[in-house]
């Protein structure tokens, strides 16, 4: 079993798409006839689409609708696939890090043709050993099971990993999987949510990251 593993969450942290997904989650349950406000809907960017929804309309809702409210979503994110913008220093940071012999898992909510093209955005696959996607585990992020299996795909053990994410659920979900959370601000979520949420370090994007590497969780290691 490896010692460690870097591990990835990709939406608002290696890719600039929180924004988009708030939008369009937004239209998306404008359309539905959920009025719900931008700044309720990013709050919520970072969770499955079930629990994202269960997070705005509540646990009594219309369950029945969720599955077209998802679809929707996907319809008008799908229109941006071409354009997504990966952060500065994303690919130079992934690229650093399995040079100095780091295994890079991302672990994201995101599957299918979805993944497909943040992964191009990212233009980093010689980097990446695994990727984790919604469709490998029953339980998305805060749970630490997207984690724990991206720890699994690479054989490394929690303890000395580090798991690298821009929302309070990653925090959340890194802190019970028992590795070290790193946060970046690159997502639009405010440093003090990210530090209750148990963020032990925090940078404003990959690049400073980068630049940051050696005095950070990943150079200690």
């Amino acid at each position: 079993m490896r010692e460690r593993a870097a591990v990835f969450d990709v939406d608002g942290t290696l890719v600039d798409t929180n924004h988009l997904h708030t939008v369009c989650w937004w239209e998306a349950l404008r359309q539905a006839g959920h009025p719900v406000s931008m700044t309720s809907v990013h709050g919520a960017i970072g969770l499955g689409s079930t629990d994202l929804l269960e997070h705005l309309l509540g646990k009594g809702r219309d369950r029945d609708e969720d599955s077209a409210i998802s679809t929707v979503h996907k319809a008008l994110y799908g229109t941006w696939h071409e354009r997504l913008t990966p952060f500065d220093g994303a690919r130079d940071l992934l690229l650093r890090l399995h040079a100095d012999g780091w295994p890079v898992v991302l672990a994201t909510s995101a599957s299918g043709p979805e993944l497909t093209a943040l992964k191009a955005a990212i233009d980093a696959d010689e980097a990446i050993s695994e990727t984790a996607s919604a469709d490998d585990v029953d339980t998305g992020k805060p749970a630490p099971d997207p984690i724990h299996h991206a720890l699994d795909l690479v054989g490394a053990r929690a303890r000395g990993s580090v798991f690298v994410g821009d929302s309070v659920w990653d925090m959340r979900a890194g802190r019970r999987a028992g590795v070290l959370p790193v946060a970046v601000l690159s997502g639009g979520v405010c440093r003090a949510e990210l530090e209750e949420a148990g963020a032990q370090e925090i940078y404003s994007d990959t690049a400073d990251l980068l630049r940051n590497l050696d005095s950070s969780a990943f150079g200690r290691g």
